[in-house]
């Protein structure tokens, strides 16, 4: 347990609160308002952040997608510095956040931003950002990671900075409400998948972490069981399990994974998928190649999270696989491509992008990745 820690965005949490953006931008501030396909234009959030900017200069650009693309981004720093913006107002999900902290650390910069992503560039300056969470799925609204697709290349790649921090994020959840089932079920997959990576490690004795990743996991559990009979206090949770699951403090001084996200990765940057269907999809397969090296924390969980009285750590993989199924989620990759060439070109671009031998012990390679992948299709 060796870590430094600090996390400084201001979280503000409950119904109600988007009107606090008037006091926590200064006025002086010139605003970029970075949104995506315009949802929030019927759901009400647009015209409450828009009232909320009454008093400010601000500037708006929409169509950030999904999976938020290098392409449209680029455009977005044109313009952000076309207006001379000192601020930049991210009102989505994650993708959008992940959008913004990529155009606030490029913005002064001369070069492709893109090199952010391939580690040509570390920012030593950046625009401030503030977020109004409108998907509670990925935490980003307090974290530093931003994940970005480059379009032409279809490749999905990840940065961390120091500046990506938000200075404020918002969770009202009462915006949750209006997601269709699609995007909630997502949140609840993602946020649980997060503190897995965390979690489904090694043992290490640091009882905080696990027990709080213990925790998060049996709240996930508990919304993906009550999906159905959802009210005020679910969409509540969600908001603040997803946050919780990815703010850093579960992963501090232990071992982490990701090895399920860097394969979804590229699933999501070839084909489109939902990023939370590819880490449905991947994680039991890769839990089943892996059971014996994570026996002992596939067993805590069985025991700790899902209450299950076993020595076979298959069994408790079987548990998350029919956590997803319950969600509706099809878990398998021919389900959303008939691309017969899926486990050459996710190999290639795994080692493309340096990730050889990955995971929590560098034991993911690329036999185990072909064999997760063909467990997967």
């Amino acid at each position: 347990m060796q870590f430094s820690y600090i996390n400084p965005t201001q979280i503000e949490f409950g119904q109600g609160k988007i009107s606090k953006i008037s006091e926590l931008i200064p006025k002086e501030y010139r605003v970029l308002f970075l949104y995506g396909g315009g949802s929030i234009k019927k759901n009400g959030v647009y015209n409450q952040v828009k009232d909320a900017l009454n008093n400010h200069t601000w500037f708006e650009f929409a169509g950030v997608e999904a999976n938020p693309k290098k392409e449209t981004l680029d455009k977005a720093i044109s313009y952000a510095r076309e207006n001379k913006v000192d601020f930049v107002l991210a009102v989505g999900g994650g993708s959008v956040i992940d959008g913004a902290k990529y155009v606030a650390n490029a913005f002064y910069y001369d070069g492709d931003a893109w090199d952010l992503l391939d580690g040509k560039f570390t920012p030593t300056k950046a625009l401030k950002i503030g977020a109004v969470l409108t998907l509670a799925a990925t935490g980003s609204e307090s974290n530093s990671g931003s994940v970005v697709t480059k379009g032409e290349t279809k490749e999905k790649r990840f940065f961390h900075s120091p500046f990506s921090y938000p200075q404020f994020s918002i969770l009202d959840p009462d915006v949750l409400k209006s997601l269709g089932e699609r995007q909630l079920v997502n949140g609840v997959v993602d946020a649980f998948v997060h503190t897995c990576e965390q979690y489904l490690t090694q043992p290490h004795g640091a009882l905080a972490q696990d027990y709080y990743a213990e925790g998060l996991l049996r709240g996930l559990t508990e919304l993906a069981n009550t999906f159905e009979t959802r009210d005020d206090l679910w969409y509540a949770n969600l908001m603040w399990l997803a946050n919780q699951a990815l703010n850093g403090l579960i992963g501090l001084g232990v071992p982490q994974d990701w090895a399920t996200h860097f394969i979804g990765h590229e699933l999501s940057g070839l084909y489109g998928i939902d990023h939370a269907r590819t880490l449905a999809i991947i994680q039991p397969n890769l839990l089943t190649i892996l059971a014996d090296e994570k026996k002992d924390k596939l067993l805590q969980m069985g025991k700790n999270v899902f209450k299950l009285d076993t020595n076979n750590p298959l069994e408790v993989v079987e548990k998350i696989r029919t956590l997803y199924s319950s969600l509706n989620i099809d878990l398998k990759i021919s389900s959303y491509t008939e691309d017969k060439d899926i486990i050459e070109k996710v190999t290639s671009l795994l080692e493309k992008h340096g990730f050889t031998e990955f995971g929590d012990r560098g034991t993911v390679n690329k036999e185990v990745v072909i064999k997760i992948l063909e467990k997967s299709i």
